[in-house]
């Protein structure tokens, strides 16, 4: 009685409690119409979800971790509302620019369909893009890591270039190469490919020399030495420059979604900012953190599996 008292007496729920209580407060006018039952649905939904959670969850640091998410999120909702459609804290010139939070759910939900081919433009071009540049990226980094003279030179080269930021490449791609897609994949190639070379040669100049030399007294063959003792220890390295060339990716494929691009997440925010849509604009916005989010989770199990050798 008492472990279920513990889960169910949170600062999460009593978060929920005044969300709920929140809704008794009329609304004030607003420039954008709001849909509270959108924001009400979405809460609701939301506590079930934790509840679910809380009761299923046995690993008792997983539960807190999306306790606490779940919380910050509500503490946001319950701002969010009264700062807006509540309490209307928000002057009466900007409150285009800053919608309430049933418009903005509404909104997904009317927009959904378009959102997910927008979603899956980016995410298309991103990945092609990337695995290019991981491709080339570990091979090379293998093999000017293993070489010290010719890798000292690498070395240098690469820090000079990757210090140059891959967004100024975008005009300059956009005007050369015959289509937005080509320009948009060059760029993301670029911008993946130095932080994840980079890191694996770091990865195989770090390498404990004593690992080496065992492997040496075992006369394995070049290809072994790489690919079997070499890769292994240096993959926690490699994923740290793989993963910071990722996080680079999206933000360069928005930027230059939004210059220049069709379609895409980065396009969908820029159309409807140009038309002063802000509420269509922050659904862009939340997408691509969402979007974002999901794929860095997504890395982070991989790189958990392929480096279950160290727990």
């Amino acid at each position: 009685m008492n472990q279920i008292a513990k889960r169910l007496f949170t600062i999460t729920n009593g978060l929920y409690i005044v969300f709920l209580l929140i809704q008794l407060i009329p609304d004030k006018p607003y420039r954008i119409a709001d849909h509270p039952h959108y924001t009400v649905v979405f809460i609701v939904l939301l506590e079930f979800f934790l509840l679910m959670v809380s009761f299923l969850i046995k690993n008792d640091q997983m539960r807190h971790v999306i306790t606490d998410i779940v919380g910050v999120i509500f503490a946001f909702f319950i701002f969010w509302q009264l700062a807006t459609i509540k309490l209307s804290f928000v002057s009466h010139a900007k409150q285009a620019v800053f919608p309430p939070p049933g418009a903005v759910l509404s909104q997904f939900a009317a927009d959904s369909g378009k959102m997910l081919v927008n979603i899956r433009d980016s995410l298309l071009l991103i990945f092609e893009g990337y695995l290019i540049a991981i491709l080339l990226a570990i091979p090379l980094g293998l093999f000017f890591g293993w070489n010290i003279r010719i890798g000292t030179v690498a070395g240098y080269i690469s820090k000079f270039v990757s210090s140059i930021s891959p967004i100024v490449y975008i005009p300059y791609a956009i005007v050369l190469l015959p289509t937005f897609r080509a320009a948009s994949m060059l760029v993301i190639i670029v911008a993946s490919f130095w932080p994840a070379f980079a890191s694996t040669m770091s990865g195989v100049q770090n390498v404990e020399k004593r690992l080496v030399d065992s492997a040496k007294m075992l006369c394995v063959s070049k290809f072994t030495m790489l690919f079997r003792i070499i890769l292994p220890a240096a993959l926690p390295q490699i994923f740290i420059g793989c993963n910071q060339g990722l996080s680079v990716s999206f933000i360069l494929l928005v930027s230059a979604e939004m210059i220049g691009a069709r379609s895409g997440i980065g396009y969908y925010v820029n159309n409807y900012a140009n038309f002063g849509n802000y509420t269509n604009a922050l659904v862009g916005v939340i997408t691509i953190g969402i979007v974002v989010t999901f794929i860095t989770f997504i890395f982070n199990l991989a790189q958990k599996f392929l480096l279950r050798w160290k727990q």
